[in-house]
């Protein structure tokens, strides 16, 4: 429901209390057409996916004008809710499936976001340089890290380090033991109250 996300984020605006409220039904209106989230997932919307998108939004306030790539989006997340948090930065939404960047560029549209770029490329193939790159695609660290670490760009903008910032669960230790001088971990659960975030981290490698 709406009200999860507005009690973690009591200084929402009107207008982005009112894009949140609208993402549930235009995705369920995308998922009646293309099979973009699980009905298990649509049933649990702000949880699952809004919610646990904006743990980011616990662990880092992105400066006005970052840039920050959504590598592996698949059906805009975390990009989106974040592109609705954060207004004054500009998302780019990568996935190499068509259909899935289809769903983003409408969603962004519907949304009244226009800090949102939709991109059909893989990760491999994506050139530029942007402050963060994020994620909740499923691939190990060290891979995840090699695979974008060429992305990021090295001038920081006041405020904050730029970096890499990864969803993971469960048993992370011997994947990050490489990165532990650096890497900061954080358990979402510490954010957030409800028991879908019981096992669940979020991991911000600075550069």
């Amino acid at each position: 429901m709406i009200e999860n996300i507005i009690r973690y984020f009591p200084d929402l605006t009107d207008y982005q209390i009112v894009q949140f409220s609208r993402l549930k039904k235009i995705y369920e209106d995308w998922n009646s057409k293309i099979n973009v989230i699980s009905r298990k997932d649509i049933d649990n919307f702000y949880i699952h996916h809004v919610l646990h998108s904006l743990s980011v939004a616990k662990l880092i306030l992105f400066p006005a004008g970052s840039r920050i790539l959504d590598a592996g989006t698949g059906g805009g997340f975390p990009g989106i809710p974040l592109a609705i948090m954060f207004p004054d930065s500009e998302f780019s939404l990568l996935d190499s499936v068509e259909k899935k960047i289809r769903v983003v560029s409408s969603v962004a549209r519907e949304s009244g976001l226009n800090n949102v770029i939709a991109i059909r490329k893989r990760m491999e193939e994506e050139k530029g340089r942007f402050d963060f790159v994020v994620s909740r695609a499923v691939m190990d660290f060290p891979a995840f890290v090699r695979l974008t670490e060429k992305n990021i760009e090295r001038t920081k903008k006041a405020g904050s380090d730029n970096g890499i910032i990864c969803f993971k669960g469960g048993d992370i230790s011997e994947e990050t033991a490489k990165y532990k001088d650096k890497l900061v971990i954080r358990n979402i659960k510490d954010f957030f109250q409800e028991t879908f975030f019981e096992t669940k981290k979020i991991l911000w490698l600075p550069f």
